[in-house]
């Protein structure tokens, strides 16, 4: 039986999600509102809710860091020059933009957060739009399905996979061997869809190209400079944290912040306080709400409790467990954004594992750093694809979705939950049926 807090955290979250859902009341304030409402009620402190928004913060400096860096090089157009040269060399023709976007997402995505990369690429996608005569919208939505599903190509390349991953003391290496195929059938999934979900833009052509404008590259010495940090960046991205003195993602990215914001200052192409204005702190609020919301459910036994009904029903079925993690996980991950549910859930599978014998209850421990049995490693790799592809499923469901929706809205268009809901359904359904059945050929 659950007590009175757990009912009240339970209620509240769910409150939030209908709020969100029916978009009744705009999403980082309902989080907000629930997240307020668990401390008024002493559910949880101000203190332990801080200390929930810590446990990930570094997902928010990452997030923060490079909505500095990209907002930083807008005055040097940079952005509408390249999306004038992509539609060029797409010759005008819709099909061919669309691919293009597969085509740069999907590896980007495999060796960097997706998130990242849509905060990188997105501004390119609203000035395209407006060359070849589309809506923006569709355009950023599917950049967001290609970048959540291209994250399960690699272990880093979606922070849910590197959570469980990491988890269960995975390495690149093995994912690459056993996971990697995974991430390529979800974008076989979507390619598979665009001619029929993105049907206007595939059929758009435009034969004369010469009333495109031509934008002229701004502050080239800044350009110049901020490319610079840009691409060091990106290296110690990949090579940071193998370092001496270890730096992690959401340090180069700060890192990298400050210096945009030290060549801004001194080149007087803006200033401080336009760049920090301009920053999503929307996306950052909802973000640490919802951590808030997370932290609740799991200091009040929540999600102890849904640990122990998925023992009772599945008793040690794997192969059924598996299936169940895929679809329940995949829902779950369209109303809640996948970092804090898989930060919630990884606990709850390992001592699920536990509490039907698979593994000792050693292996509970985080500091564990031995290999876990084959026989429960379908489990994670379950939570691992049902996570990300669930993302695809809300606008809500994944990070990388919320900041398209920031960008979105910072162009003078929003993208509303029923918008969003008209490609995703069909796009998580038929990517849930793929991955059920490679799960079940290749592990099962």
């Amino acid at each position: 039986m659950l007590s009175w807090n757990a009912m009240l955290s339970l209620v509240t979250f769910t409150g939030v999600m209908t709020l969100i859902v029916t978009e009744r009341v705009q999403f980082t304030i309902a989080a907000l509102m629930g997240a307020l409402a668990l401390i008024c009620f002493n559910v949880l402190t101000l203190d332990e809710a801080v200390g929930y928004i810590g446990q990930s913060h570094a997902t928010l400096a990452l997030f923060l860091g490079v909505m500095i860096m990209v907002r930083a090089f807008e005055p040097t157009q940079i952005f509408d020059y390249l999306a004038t040269r992509m539609v060029i060399l797409a010759k005008g023709q819709g099909k061919r933009l669309l691919m293009g976007i597969v085509a740069v997402t999907a590896p980007i995505c495999a060796v960097l957060p997706n998130a990242t990369t849509v905060m990188l690429l997105a501004p390119l996608i609203p000035p395209m739009a407006e060359e070849l005569g589309v809506n923006f919208v569709p355009l950023l939505i599917l950049m967001v399905f290609i970048a959540n599903s291209a994250g399960l190509i690699t272990l880093v390349g979606d922070p849910a996979t590197f959570i469980v991953g990491d988890a269960v003391n995975i390495s690149f290496v093995d994912y690459l061997q056993r996971l990697s195929l995974g991430g390529i059938v979800a974008i076989l999934a979507v390619v598979l869809l665009i001619p029929i979900l993105f049907k206007k833009i595939w059929q758009k052509d435009l034969p004369d190209l010469s009333h495109l404008p031509h934008p002229k590259v701004n502050h080239p010495r800044m350009l110049v400079l901020g490319g610079g940090v840009a691409a060091t960046v990106l290296i110690f991205f990949g090579v940071g944290e193998s370092l001496p003195i270890p730096l992690s993602p959401a340090t180069v990215a700060l890192l990298g912040a400050a210096l945009c914001l030290w060549i801004v200052h001194h080149s007087k192409i803006d200033t401080i306080q336009q760049v920090l204005r301009d920053v999503d702190w929307t996306t950052l609020l909802f973000f640490m709400s919802v951590f808030v919301l997370i932290g609740g459910l799991e200091k009040t036994g929540v999600i102890q409790a849904a640990s122990g009904l998925f023992s009772r029903l599945l008793g040690q079925n794997i192969a059924l467990g598996a299936m169940v993690l895929i679809w329940v996980v995949g829902i779950i991950s369209s109303l809640v954004p996948n970092i804090p549910l898989v930060v919630a859930m990884v606990p709850m599978i390992k001592e699920y594992t536990a509490n039907v014998g698979f593994v000792p209850e050693a292996m509970l421990d985080p500091s564990y750093q031995g290999s876990f049995p084959d026989e429960v490693l379908p489990l994670f790799y379950a939570m691992m694809y049902g996570a990300t592809l669930g993302g695809n499923g809300t606008l809500f469901g994944a990070s990388s979705n919320i900041v398209a929706a920031g960008i979105s809205e910072q162009h003078g268009k929003g993208i509303s939950f029923k918008t969003f809901l008209r490609y995703s359904i069909p796009v998580t359904l038929v990517q849930l049926v793929a991955i059920s059945l490679y799960v079940w050929i290749r592990f099962l």
